[in-house]
């Protein structure tokens, strides 16, 4: 029963991923465009069908605000400065959803199918390949994306981790010493 539920979600993973191409217009940027949508909603899925939604959710919202933080922050520094010459391109933030969806998807939805690794990774890396060939981004802003989004799918998926260890551990000893908070208010 469980390997034909893994079979499936590996079915639905890549039919997410080819519907975004089907709905896209037909240029390089527009398949990336949807494709940077179609892997964090395909992840998002995955995780709340498995349990971990929220922080799915916590977690990917942190990382695009603070790569929208950062555009913002470095203002018209010369790393910041688009290929086309307007600001706010440092890091890619494409990228760094996609790159999310991806990790995502790899280490805690597909595991077990190389196949539909492999599409997702290629999804990833024609994201960021969208975003040099539009003139969006440079490779150092599209490198920056990816390297952050792993930060926060995969460095910050154990630290909350451990944090919700950590309060259950705490909640379960002052259940056991009878100090909960419902017995506080008492």
């Amino acid at each position: 029963m469980k390997q034909g539920l893994l079979h499936y979600r590996n079915i639905l993973v890549i039919a997410v991923l080819a519907l975004s191409l089907c709905l896209s217009q037909k240029t390089v940027e527009s398949y990336g465009d949807n494709l940077q949508i179609a892997l964090p909603v395909a992840a998002f899925g995955c995780r709340i069908a498995t349990g971990g939604g929220g922080d799915y959710a916590a977690r990917f919202l942190a990382m695009l605000g603070t790569v929208h933080l950062t555009k913002w922050g470095l203002g018209d520094a010369r790393i910041n400065i688009r290929p086309s010459g307007s600001l706010n391109g440092f890091p890619s933030g494409h990228m760094a959803a996609a790159s999310f969806g991806a990790s995502s998807l790899i280490n805690a939805c597909i595991e077990k199918s190389p196949v539909t690794k492999t599409v997702v990774i290629l999804a990833a890396f024609f994201v960021g390949g969208s975003r040099i060939e539009s003139d969006s981004h440079n490779f150092w802003q599209v490198l920056a994306g990816a390297l952050w989004a792993l930060l926060f799918e995969r460095g910050f998926r154990k630290a909350t981790g451990r944090l919700r260890r950590l309060a259950r551990k705490r909640k379960d000893d002052r259940m056991a010493a009878g100090t909960s908070r419902e017995s506080i208010g008492r």
